[in-house]
């Protein structure tokens, strides 16, 4: 293989298994150098096969904030129609020292990053990691953090003309209850934003209430639910990575289900396109995909599951629901609450649970990639520890 150029060795190795590049990059300096450059990453994420990122955290230890939790990587095979039952890798978050006593959340991926939030009596800080790297850094300490009551939503994405890799993290505080001891629009709503390579956060005002831990990336945008009430009758926000600025969009059409509100919402990227989940408390579950981006009308209700027509199901309608992945033959995996990954197939209109992991965990979208953090200068990066 010494004759073949180094454009060919890319193209060879960029179609190998995860694994078996990790592998390569051990065998000489030159395969190690090849693998290790940004032109390498670019052309492996074009071809980056799709899967989930699953945070998985044992039961005997939620009790507390023993552990963090593990990383673990399931790919989704090749004629994208079912999930890999064994994970590809596991990283255990462990083994890095900054991890211990902490809990954690999965609250971004783009093009093989994940972005990390560390919450708990420890701290309050956001990480940037890469599973397959093994790397991560931790991003300076943003002026507003969590000590009492606050909402903390999150996005992660890149710029479509900037290609800049930024983090938006909003922070809702100062929140009174009202009269029904619930709680009324936060008395301050602040957005810090971090472009990954400055080592700085910026300060803006968010115009609008938003709820969801993370905001799904697509076409250079995160998307939230809005729970405004004066907000008008769009109830999805964006905010764009390049202008650095936050929109109302386009949402599915209101429904009024008799005897019934809405008890969850979630939202997510389904093979492509924008979708929500409604969950209406003992009454109905609904999917809604959003056929072309932008377009109002072209919100189509993929799924409806009523207890009336299907009460062996009736329990999806009791706890929340995410959205995770969509498959090629239609089939759509999802995590209910954090106990079971479950798959609905269009076909037979069940619901299946997969059984991979035990309780308790989340899931997320993923492609890995060789995208090296050092990559983003002026940043310090970490490497986890060998197990």
């Amino acid at each position: 293989m010494e004759d073949l150029s180094s454009n060919i060795m890319v193209d060879i190795f960029s179609r190998l298994p995860v694994k078996t590049i990790i592998h390569c990059r051990c065998v000489c300096k030159n395969w190690r150098n090849i693998v290790s450059e940004s032109h390498f990453a670019d052309i492996h994420l074009s071809r980056s096969p799709a899967g989930l990122m699953i945070w998985h955290q044992s039961e005997q230890l939620m009790t507390g904030y023993c552990k963090p939790g593990v990383l673990k990587w399931v790919e989704i095979s090749d004629d994208h129609h079912r999930l890999l039952h064994d994970p590809v890798m596991s990283l255990d978050l462990s083994l890095a020292p900054v991890f211990q006593n902490v809990k954690i959340q999965q609250v971004g991926s783009v093009n093989g990053l994940l972005c990390l939030w560390k919450f708990g009596p420890e701290g309050d800080n956001t990480f940037i990691c890469n599973p397959i790297t093994r790397e991560y850094m931790i991003l300076p300490r943003q002026k507003y953090y969590r000590e009492g009551y606050a909402i903390i939503v999150y996005g992660f994405g890149v710029g479509l003309q900037t290609k800049e890799y930024k983090v938006i993290r909003t922070f809702q505080g100062d929140i009174p209850p009202n009269q029904y001891g619930s709680r009324s629009r936060p008395s301050l709503l602040e957005a810090e934003v971090y472009t990954l390579g400055t080592g700085q956060w910026s300060l803006g005002h968010v115009p609008y209430w938003l709820i969801g831990w993370d905001g799904p990336f697509l076409y250079g945008k995160a998307h939230w639910m809005v729970i405004d009430q004066d907000a008008g009758p769009e109830k999805l926000c964006t905010f764009d990575f390049d202008k650095e600025t936050f929109q109302l969009f386009p949402s599915p059409p209101s429904e009024a289900i008799e005897d019934s509100s809405i008890h969850f919402q979630s939202l997510a990227v389904l093979n492509g396109c924008l979708s929500q989940s409604d969950t209406y408390y003992e009454s109905q579950f609904t999917i809604w995909v959003m056929k072309e981006y932008g377009i109002k009308t072209s919100w189509h209700k993929e799924v409806v599951i009523k207890q009336s027509m299907s009460p062996d199901l009736d329990w999806l309608m009791w706890e929340p629901m995410y959205l995770v992945e969509g498959l090629n033959d239609g089939s759509i995996l999802m995590v209910y609450y954090e106990d079971w990954l479950l798959k609905y197939c269009p076909q037979k209109k069940t619901v299946e649970k997969v059984g991979i992991f035990d309780r308790y965990f989340k899931g997320m979208a993923y492609r890995p990639s060789f995208l090296k953090l050092h990559s983003f200068e002026s940043e310090r990066v970490h490497f986890f520890k060998q197990s």
